[in-house]
């Protein structure tokens, strides 16, 4: 054991390293740049003294300074096209494509969410802008991409409604500051507490709608509204598709656009590093050109003109009490649906996982941006994240670059984003709905586990039938439920012995087997026996409610005087409580034979004790009262436990190994003295 000297000049134990196999045996030929020996086993600590040339002495930074050159290295050594930074590095252009892949997907959930919202469309392009390039910039997730998302549409569209668009700025203001400080307090981490059913079944419960929801835009017409209104409405859309020409070529032009999303990855060659989706609206944009057609394309107006700034006629409506509820409610609901959707996210790739709590305050950062230019407030967007991920992007440079693409074709390219038709768009998120369906998944965790399946089952029902809050909400609640009823396993026996009807309980019992506690209690209550024995010694753990109803039990019969009733508990009510210190008898110690070991002449073997040690056999926690008394009495507190007489109705069993520790310490002795 070494040891090195603290600051302050005390002595401190410095724990020996650890070791690697290949760190202490270097592969052949790894050798130390500065010299011709291998290099050396471990990395010097943190803070160590390391000789850097003949005659001179420097702090050494420890690994951390060779994981910078490291990593110094790999950037100066990437070549066409590489972004170091990264163990294997980043292909710069699989970003920048999944970048406009993301841009593509992006751009009509935008403009779809503020038309829905009640808003003008350049509101959810702005918003847009400032996810990619606010929230896309922080380190809080990788992958995950935000902008303005469906989950708030209705609020939204409530809101104007109610207090006017020029009053959303500020309640988006004021939600962003809420979000920061809820990640500067760090409660971002308590979304990670999600189960992976739960997680699937948000997936399932958004993919589903958005591709519904989608379907109608894809053959140029309008979708009704609601989830459920637009599934039952499917049937009569799709017969009016192909009555009119027009609404035809729309609908085949999304359809095309859905099929090669599938098989372009199977396409040979480097064609296929092209994103299916930059092919597809190529393709849409030759075909609307087309004489005859008439297809329905993007309509983008002066985004600048459409920023409004919130003044202090705004601020003062934060007097309303309505407001300030808006406020909070936009807060609780862009928090959740943004961290439910990053735990979503961490389990589509292997990179980076999610910093919670730096994700909440970046997005409340983004909200404040939003805020101030009067937009729509935004989340994380489990379609666009998708399709990053799908796309095959590693760093923050993809959903950075998007944010850059919507502002750049919104300000500068107006024209080109007009000749694209929407048909297009609304086929590459039917294909981002359908991977997020995932519908192989269902019967998959129907083999593995029914009792996720059913949770993961109502978490999508729930979503569709209401919205994502609600239906995570409702699927956390099932997945309580489910893990309640596995961890209450209780098994409840009861019988006639002789005179005494005897229940045996074991397991956890919690108050969702009170019914079966009940019917056992009554069952041994209505046996007529002379005595009753309740055993439950076997109880791993006895909440509340059960152990209320066994005690009012055990009154009831008590008070009735038809009866005797013993009871066993696991626990030991004396171990939860100070012992009373017993008084200094007068006497000396040798008028006190029962409790001295040197006056202890027999045990209940027979044979001659030795004083025993205070620290044999140790002390139980019950005891600690007695430790600076004699050792008779810890002797005493130790071998006489109080324990029931052939009366006793009421007591509480022992379970501390009696006779084991007590043979154990007569061999002990047997040993000592030979």
């Amino acid at each position: 054991m070494t040891s090195g000297r603290h600051a302050r000049g005390r002595i401190q134990p410095v724990s020996s390293p650890s070791y690697d196999i290949d760190e202490v045996f270097p592969p052949e030929g790894v050798r130390d740049a500065r010299s011709t020996q291998p290099m050396p086993a471990y990395a010097p600590a943190a803070g160590t003294v390391r000789e850097s040339a003949p005659g001179f002495h420097k702090a050494d930074g420890g690994a951390g300074d060779t994981a910078r050159g490291k990593a110094k290295g790999e950037v100066k050594g990437k070549v066409g096209g590489k972004l170091g930074g990264t163990g294997q590095g980043v292909d710069l252009g699989t970003e920048i494509t999944a970048s406009l892949v993301v841009f593509l997907v992006a751009l009509p959930l935008c403009i779809g969410v503020a038309v829905a919202s009640g808003t003008p469309a350049e509101l959810g392009i702005i918003s847009g802008v400032v996810g990619g390039l606010v929230v896309g910039m922080t380190r809080g997730s990788a992958l995950q991409v935000s902008g303005p998302a469906a989950g708030l549409t209705a609020l939204v569209a409530e809101t104007v409604e109610a207090h006017g668009i020029a009053m959303l700025g500020v309640i988006v203001l004021m939600s962003g500051l809420l979000q920061i400080g809820l990640g500067m307090i760090r409660l971002g981490r308590m979304f990670q507490a999600i189960s992976i059913a739960v997680v699937q079944g948000m997936l399932a419960g958004i993919g589903l709608p958005l591709m519904f929801s989608q379907s109608y835009p894809l053959a140029d017409a309008a979708a009704p509204g609601t989830a459920i209104e637009n599934i039952l409405g499917f049937p009569a859309h799709v017969l009016d598709t192909f009555t009119d020409a027009q609404t035809a070529i729309a609908a085949l032009l999304g359809i095309a656009t859905v099929v090669l999303s599938f098989v372009w990855k199977k396409v040979p060659g480097p064609v296929r590093k092209i994103p299916a989706a930059l092919v597809a609206v190529a393709i849409g944009i030759l075909v609307a050109a087309l004489p005859g057609v008439e297809v329905k394309t993007l309509q983008v107006g002066d985004l600048l003109a459409s920023v409004q700034f919130p003044g202090p006629e705004q601020f003062a409506g934060l007097a309303d009490p309505a407001v300030l509820t808006a406020v909070f409610t936009f807060t609780v609901i862009a928090s959740a649906e943004s961290l439910f959707t990053a735990a979503a996210v961490d389990r589509m790739h292997d990179g980076p996982r999610t910093r919670y709590n730096t994700e909440l305050i970046a997005q409340g950062a983004g909200n404040t941006v939003c805020g101030i230019l009067g937009a729509l407030p935004m989340t994380a967007v489990v379609a666009r994240s998708s399709a990053n991920v799908q796309a095959g992007a590693k760093t923050r440079l993809s959903r950075t670059l998007h944010g850059l693409w919507l502002l750049a074709f919104a300000l500068l390219l107006p024209s080109v984003l007009a000749l694209i038709p929407i048909s297009v768009l609304a086929g590459v998120l039917v294909h981002s709905g359908w991977k997020l369906l995932a519908p192989e998944q269902f019967p998959k965790m129907w083999r593995q586990d029914r009792g996720e399946f059913v949770v993961m089952t109502i978490t999508t029902g729930v979503i569709v039938a209401t919205a994502l809050l609600e239906g995570v909400l409702v699927g956390l609640a099932a997945g309580i439920v489910l893990a309640a009823l596995r961890m209450s396993q209780t098994s409840v026996e009861h019988r006639v012995e002789g005179d005494a009807a005897e229940l045996v309980m074991t397991g956890n019992a919690t108050f969702l087997r009170l019914p079966k506690v009940i019917d056992a209690l009554e069952a041994v209550g209505s046996a007529g026996t002379p005595r009753i024995r309740l055993d439950l010694m076997g109880v791993t753990h006895l909440d509340h409610a059960c152990r209320s109803q066994i005690e009012e039990f055990v009154a009831q019969k008590r008070a009735s005087q038809t009866v005797r009733v013993e009871l066993l508990l696991p626990d030991l009510p004396a171990a939860k409580q100070k012992p009373k210190r017993r008084p200094r008898p007068e006497s000396s110690p040798e008028s006190r034979p029962e409790f001295s070991p040197e006056s202890r002449s027999e045990s209940r073997s027979g044979l001659r004790r030795q004083p025993v040690s205070p620290s044999w056999p140790p002390p139980q926690p019950h005891e600690r009262a007695y430790e600076r008394s004699s050792s008779g009495a810890l002797y005493d507190a130790f071998y006489a436990p109080s324990r029931p007489g052939p009366s006793a109705e009421w007591y509480y069993l022992d379970t501390r190994p009696f006779e084991g520790l007590q043979d154990s310490e007569e061999a002990r002795w047997r040993d000592y003295h030979g």
